[in-house]
C-alpha cells in the first residue's frame, strides 16, 4: 500500500481555471483530467490524503466523481470544506480530520501552511497556497497546479527530506 498527497482539486470551482491558470478549457475537461491522473498513480489499496479545498458542487456532483477516484480518501478539511461531516463522508470520503495530521513523526499534512517553532524539528506539506510556493525548506506544497494535477507519492517527499 503506497501512501499520496495532493490539495485544492476545487471541483466544480469554475472561477479557479482562470485565477490560478489552469489549462483547462472546461470544468469538465479538468476533472476528467484530475480523475485520470489520480487513478493512474492510485490503486485501490493505496491511501490518498486529500489536503483540503475538495469541491464547491453539489452531493451528487462531487459523489459522482469521488466515487470513481480509486485509494482510501482522507479529507483534512480546508477553508471552503464547510460542509458537514457526514456530507463528505456520503460521499464517498473515507475520513473526514479537522485538525493537521502528523505523518511518519516528521511531517504536518495540513491544509495551509503551519508557521511553527522551531521550524527545523519538521517538515510541512501543504495547500492552501495554490500556485504560490514557500521559499523555505520546511513546507512542501502539494497544491495540483504545482504536480500537473497528479497525487503525489509521499515516499517521493520523504526521499527529499532523507
Amino acid at each position: 500500500m503506497e501512501h499520496f498527497v495532493l490539495s485544492d482539486h476545487h471541483l466544480f470551482h469554475k472561477n479557479i481555471i482562470e485565477y490560478e491558470q489552469r489549462p483547462f478549457s472546461s470544468l469538465e475537461n479538468m476533472h476528467k483530467t484530475i480523475i485520470k491522473n489520480h487513478n493512474n498513480v492510485v490503486t485501490k489499496k493505496d491511501k490518498i490524503f486529500l489536503l483540503g479545498d475538495l469541491s464547491f458542487g453539489n452531493k451528487v456532483q462531487t459523489q459522482e466523481i469521488i466515487e470513481q477516484m480509486n485509494g482510501y480518501k482522507i479529507l483534512v478539511l480546508g477553508n471552503h470544506d464547510n460542509r458537514s461531516r457526514k456530507w463528505y463522508l456520503d460521499i464517498g470520503i473515507n475520513e473526514v480530520i479537522k485538525y493537521p495530521i502528523i505523518y511518519n513523526k516528521f511531517y504536518i499534512l495540513s491544509h495551509e501552511p503551519l508557521h511553527l517553532t522551531p521550524s527545523i524539528a519538521y517538515v510541512n506539506i501543504h495547500g492552501h497556497t495554490h500556485s504560490n510556493k514557500m521559499e523555505n525548506v520546511n513546507y512542501f506544497n502539494v497544491c495540483v497546479e504545482n504536480h500537473g494535477y497528479t497525487p503525489v507519492n509521499l515516499k517521493d517527499i520523504v526521499k527529499k527530506y532523507n
